[in-house]
């Protein structure tokens, strides 16, 4: 063999490596969700954003990522479990959509990077150890700011000014709790309400405190930010129509479900974000590193038809702050 022939051929063969090296595909990276509440059409409209986002970031489903899901309905003995089954799965990171998801997670893992959408005061609920540098394993997104009950009070008395009464109904097990009713009376007085404390832990109970408020007179209802309420809405919505009893709520879906008005933080933005803090968490960056964000882009939604069945005029100045008006 001539000498630039075996030179030539020593190179090509040097070089097979680096090519089948560029054709080998991406490493699969695994993401892994999990959900407090149940799978229904408002809530898949969170993961097609998130979905979507992760997609403008360069993480193609079937190329380059996984992702497995897994949605509790509000069930506390299926979240432990599905919390379980997740960190055995060993992704590489994971989304939480709710409080009652992280705190399933935080039992089961320190470890395993967790992004979370959610929860009311993550310090508090002593998920991180600070805004700013949350310093362990999670980090993400609160979907609550103080403001939000206030303008929940403004809104109420412009669309049934004769309130006088309002009870906030929670779950007396999220943490939150006692800072949602704190908050309340602190602003109540600016509305000239009297605030009314409305523990619920299952539907009975949720069935006699609203009968209960119903034989008061011009009384309202608020509720809590809280996925085992929302599992609830269909029962409160139909109690509180008849009952005919004024009621404003935290998110959409009880809007959409029938109730008469929520204020809340963007649902959509926010799994928009957290897509993007697991788009630097794959690329190598730390949650303990990436501070939490509060809600900065909120929502009026207004249902017209309800407004009508319950006999209330919506005022035109509040329905031209309406974000969206169900007719």
């Amino acid at each position: 063999m001539k000498r630039r022939e075996f030179i030539t051929l020593l190179g090509g063969a040097a070089a097979l490596p680096v090519a089948a090296r560029a054709q080998q595909p991406e490493r699969m990276r695994r993401v892994g969700v999990l959900m407090a509440f149940e799978s229904g059409p408002l809530a898949q409209n969170y993961l097609t954003a998130f979905r979507q986002a992760l997609q403008e970031k360069g993480w193609a489903e079937g190329r380059n990522i996984r992702i497995d899901e897994r949605w509790s309905g509000a069930d506390a003995d299926r979240l432990r479990v599905y919390a379980a089954e997740m960190v055995s799965l060993k992704p590489d990171v994971i989304l939480a959509g709710g409080g009652r998801a992280m705190a399933a997670l935080q039992a089961q893992t320190r470890d395993i990077p967790i992004v979370f959408e959610g929860p009311t005061d993550p310090v508090r609920q002593g998920f991180v150890a600070s805004m700013a540098r949350p310093g362990g394993n999670m980090t993400g997104f609160s979907s609550f700011e103080v403001s939000i009950i206030g303008k929940l009070l403004e809104a109420l008395k412009e669309i049934a000014p004769h309130t006088a009464r309002v009870a906030l109904m929670f779950h007396p097990d999220i943490t939150a709790a006692t800072d949602y009713l704190h908050l309340l009376e602190a602003v109540a007085p600016s509305f000239s309400v009297k605030p009314i404390a409305a523990p619920s832990r299952d539907p009975a109970e949720i069935e006699r405190a609203i009968d209960a408020l119903a034989k008061e007179p011009n009384c309202a209802l608020m509720l809590a930010q809280d996925v085992f309420m929302v599992s609830q809405r269909d029962l409160i919505v139909r109690l509180v129509a008849t009952h005919r009893l004024p009621a404003v709520y935290p998110f959409r879906e009880y809007v959409t479900s029938g109730g008469l008005l929520s204020y809340g933080a963007d649902a959509i933005e926010r799994y928009q974000l957290a897509a993007s803090y697991v788009d630097r968490i794959l690329r190598g960056e730390k949650p303990a590193e990436l501070p939490v964000q509060a809600p900065t882009k909120f929502e009026l939604i207004i249902n017209l038809k309800t407004a009508r069945a319950l006999g209330l005029e919506v005022p035109p100045t509040l329905l031209a702050r309406a974000d969206e008006v169900i007719e």
